[in-house]
């Protein structure tokens, strides 16, 4: 389902100065999509480019807008979730201020509170970054 989530804070838990992504632009049972534009006034960019810590947060919080969106829709609150394992890190070049990345996560596992998705960040067609992560979702 695609959609155009203008208010990014009504889907994730996480609050100013630490919001990583700008826009919730699709979502399904299986994943969800976010886009985000780089700017300097990010606590995580660091001498004009989006830090490694950036991007590993960016992947968390579109997995985070999906589950936080599909809640809303239900009816249920937006619940925190933390990240509790990272496997799997490639970083093969930062975003610069400026930028638009796309983020894209898809959910591989649902075990109990424990979701393993795999996530990664494209800029202008390239792949930046991508990973493995365990989240686990605090009820």
């Amino acid at each position: 389902m695609t959609i155009l989530e203008e208010n990014i804070l009504s889907i994730i838990p996480q609050r100013p100065p630490f919001i990583m992504v700008d826009r919730l632009v699709s979502c399904d049972e299986n994943g969800s999509q976010t886009t985000t534009k780089v700017r300097d006034e990010n606590i995580l960019v660091d001498n004009g480019e989006f830090s490694e810590a950036g991007l590993i947060e960016n992947i968390a919080q579109t997995a985070a807008a999906g589950v936080g969106y599909i809640a809303k829709q239900n009816g249920e609150p937006v619940l925190t979730g933390y990240i509790g394992a990272i496997k799997n890190l490639e970083i093969y070049a930062l975003p610069k201020v400026g930028d638009v990345i796309e983020t894209g996560v898809v959910i591989e596992k649902m075990v109990f509170d424990v979701t393993m998705i795999a996530g990664s960040v494209i800029c202008r067609g390239a792949l930046l970054a991508k990973c493995e992560m365990k989240i686990f979702i605090q009820k």
